[in-house]
């Protein structure tokens, strides 16, 4: 393009097909197949396929906050993990197996039963899981979607969890940023 008749300055010319190549490596890199990807700052989920957009919902990443156990004891910080990951395994109505810091935080002794440890129902019906005890999973209170509450978790909302687990298969990429 030319402006006023003049011609087009040769650094402009390069910053275009710069441009351009940049733009044909970025779709290049997008996935072909279903992916997910994760925006912590606005907790959004969105599932895509390709470029186009199949779902966007509001979720629940990381809250940020620290618990401490007693003056001296174990610290754990309620972050979600940044990065690219993948669908690992998927299950159905998931149990928690509930770590020490969920005891600790509810002011309750350590279980020394393994079973005790057990939480039904509140993972809601579905869990995605992408490695090192996290995952996309259902939640009790869908009123604090799309705030940052949870202990490191991605929590999504029923309907739009049923349609991730449906359609993603394992080994689905899932980007959280």
């Amino acid at each position: 393009p030319s402006g006023a008749g003049r011609p087009v300055p040769r650094e402009a010319a390069r910053l275009s097909g710069e441009r351009g190549r940049l733009q044909a490596a970025l779709a290049r890199r997008v996935p072909r197949g279903p992916w997910i990807v994760i925006d912590q700052t606005h907790n959004r989920l969105r599932l895509m396929r390709g470029d186009e957009t199949l779902l966007e919902a509001p979720c629940s990443a990381g809250s940020g906050m620290v618990l401490k156990e007693g003056a001296k004891g174990r610290v754990w910080v309620f972050d979600t993990p940044r990065g690219r990951f993948e669908v690992l395994s998927k299950t159905e109505n998931p149990v928690w197996k509930k770590p020490d810091w969920a005891f600790v935080e509810e002011g309750e002794p350590i279980p020394k039963d393994p079973a005790d440890r057990l939480e039904y129902g509140s993972l809601g019906e579905y869990a995605l899981y992408f490695g090192n005890g996290y995952m996309i999973h259902g939640t009790l209170y869908e009123r604090l979607l799309g705030r940052p509450v949870s202990h490191g978790c991605i929590r999504l909302g029923k309907d739009p969890l049923r349609q991730g687990y449906r359609q993603e298969p394992l080994g689905t990429p899932v980007y959280i940023y």
